[in-house]
């Protein structure tokens, strides 16, 4: 019951949050102030859901240390993305033309912070949390990874590749992420950094939302392998090589650092055989 309460109770807060930013649409100063308080909002309600239902501190957001683990994921975030960009460049397949709309990052600033807080809690800090203790790290690493692919599905210009593609770069290795930090800071900030460099600085498509008006008009050209067509960069080939390979450095992170929980089953007849003995 832990996981449905604190699922609806942070879903109820983007919903509402969602709505309110969709009634100021065009607004770019209200849009941010509306997602920045969806954001905080969010994180106080989740944080109180958790210690009443699970009778604990919730460490995973605690105040110290936040600024700079949201600094170090916001690093990785943009500079994942500004990778890709450059091997698009590289390729003739992104160019700029002309300058964007700063008031239009102001507002995707916002739109951009309140989904990453209210994802990254909902599907790393609930829902794969959670599983995790059920079934151990690798399996609800897929399982929700799968899930956060599939939620994408509702996007205006979704296809299966480009769910699939965010399963693997986003889903499993936000998940990844998690379990080695342990922390749900640099992963929010990893995919503010991601989405944000990606709509509000490079000023391509995120998700499949539609065309996003960042600091840049870019264009993207060239095969949708490359580019992502019209789900945007993030269904290119780069982005889940390069999602693919975080994943894995976090993954060995987590080991390294003790962080993996096994398969219950496995770790009941490790404990069964060292009782034995």
């Amino acid at each position: 019951m832990r996981l449905l309460k604190q699922l609806l109770a942070v879903a109820a807060v983007a919903f509402v949050g969602g709505q309110a930013a969709a009634a100021v649409d065009g607004n770019a100063l209200l849009t941010l102030i509306i997602g920045v308080v969806t954001a905080v909002l969010a994180v106080l309600v989740y944080a109180r859901v958790v210690r009443w239902s699970e009778r604990r501190a919730p460490v995973e957001v605690a105040r110290d240390g936040a600024g700079a683990a949201l600094g170090r994921g916001l690093l990785i975030g943009v500079g994942m993305f500004a990778a890709v960009i450059v091997n698009l460049v590289f390729l003739g397949d992104y160019r700029v033309d002309g300058m964007g709309s700063v008031m239009g990052a102001v507002g995707l600033f916002g739109f951009m912070a309140a989904a990453a807080v209210t994802e990254e809690l909902l599907f790393r800090g609930v829902l794969f949390r959670i599983v995790e203790e059920r079934i151990g790290t690798w399996l609800a690493l897929t399982l929700t990874g799968l899930l956060f692919g599939l939620s994408h599905l509702l996007n205006k210009d979704a296809s299966l590749w480009g769910a699939i593609a965010i399963a693997i770069e986003a889903g499993g290795m936000l998940a990844a992420c998690y379990a080695a930090t342990r922390n749900l800071w640099v992963p929010i900030g990893l995919h503010f950094g991601w989405n944000f460099a990606e709509g509000g600085i490079f000023g391509t498509e995120v998700s499949g939302n539609g065309s996003t008006k960042g600091l840049l008009h870019g264009v993207t050209s060239g095969p949708a392998l490359l580019n992502g067509g019209k789900f945007g960069p993030e269904a290119s080939v780069y982005s889940v090589l390069f999602g693919a390979l975080l994943m894995i450095v976090f993954m060995w992170l987590a080991h390294r650092r003790g962080n993996l929980v096994p398969l219950r089953r496995r770790a009941r007849a490790a404990a069964t055989a060292t009782l034995a003995q």
